[in-house]
């Protein structure tokens, strides 16, 4: 029952490459042909877009409004649900507070549109106050976390 196999060897001193495939098609491809698409630059978003100059400009506007009770500005806090800029370069602004019974809920949507209002390019800023989604704690972004000892 024990059967031996034998594997036979043959020794070459190279082997032969195989042909290339070639394609036959009426199709003319350029050799590179991402070139064109490789060397398109992105394009620039309008200034009333995210990424663009007003909408970054009224960004920073709000990044420099602080609540009163916590050391941190309200858009790292999270109380910014959204930023619009209308094609007439008008801005609108949907925010909530951290709690309806905040004490700056009279003054700081008005203290928002002076902000934003003021931002060169801007012609008018509206504030919405929204409780819907409540703001929690986990709206705040990593720096705001960071800055309130919470990572």
């Amino acid at each position: 029952m024990n059967q031996e196999r034998k594997i036979e060897i043959e020794e070459v001193e190279a082997a032969v490459k195989p042909p290339k495939a070639r394609v036959e098609s009426d199709f003319e491809r350029k050799r590179d042909y991402l070139a064109g698409f490789l060397a398109k630059k992105p394009e620039e978003p309008a200034p009333s877009e995210a990424g663009g100059d007003l909408y970054e400009a009224v960004i920073t506007a709000l990044k420099e409004i602080y609540d009163p009770e916590i050391p941190v500005n309200i858009y790292d806090l999270g109380l910014i649900y959204g930023v619009e800029i209308s094609p007439e370069n008008h801005a609108k602004v949907t925010m909530t507070l951290t709690t309806p019974h905040c004490p700056v809920a009279e003054s700081m949507p008005g203290e928002i549109e002076l902000r934003v209002g003021s931002v060169p390019g801007v012609g008018h800023a509206e504030v919405e106050l929204v409780w819907d989604p409540p703001w929690d704690p986990q709206k705040m972004s990593d720096e705001a976390k960071l800055e309130l000892g919470m990572l």
